[in-house]
């Protein structure tokens, strides 16, 4: 099953930046190990929450405002997908990145398209 990792810290602006973060030798540690087991699918970095635009069409009108649409002190900063044989496999990678050491990861199974209606 893939699961999505979402990367994130609580953007007090203290921190270092994700760029910085994920350029860790640490980091470049947890890539390559999750890489050889076969569990890692994806990951990028994003830009800093400031930068995001969110997006919602009403009647027809696109509105847009500057960013995110969640106002909390967490944000993500980045993402990994990866697939596990299940969650004690995507929790137990997930505790070895790096960033939850010090920041937060949240594991979120994705759907699988077959269990889509429609």
């Amino acid at each position: 099953m893939k699961y999505l990792l979402l990367i994130g810290g609580e953007g007090t602006g203290s921190e270092e930046s994700s760029a910085e973060v994920c350029g860790s030798e640490d980091v470049r540690a947890w890539v390559d190990e999750m890489t050889r087991r076969g569990v890692l699918l994806d990951g990028e970095l994003l830009h800093p929450a400031e930068d995001a635009t969110t997006l919602r069409v009403r009647d027809g009108q696109v509105l847009l405002s500057d960013g995110p649409f969640a106002e909390t002190k967490e944000q993500v900063g980045g993402y990994n997908l990866i697939e596990c044989a299940n969650l004690d496999e995507a929790v137990e990678v997930a505790a070895k990145h790096p960033v939850a050491r010090f920041g937060m990861i949240e594991v979120r199974p994705v759907l699988d398209p077959a269990d889509v209606p429609g």
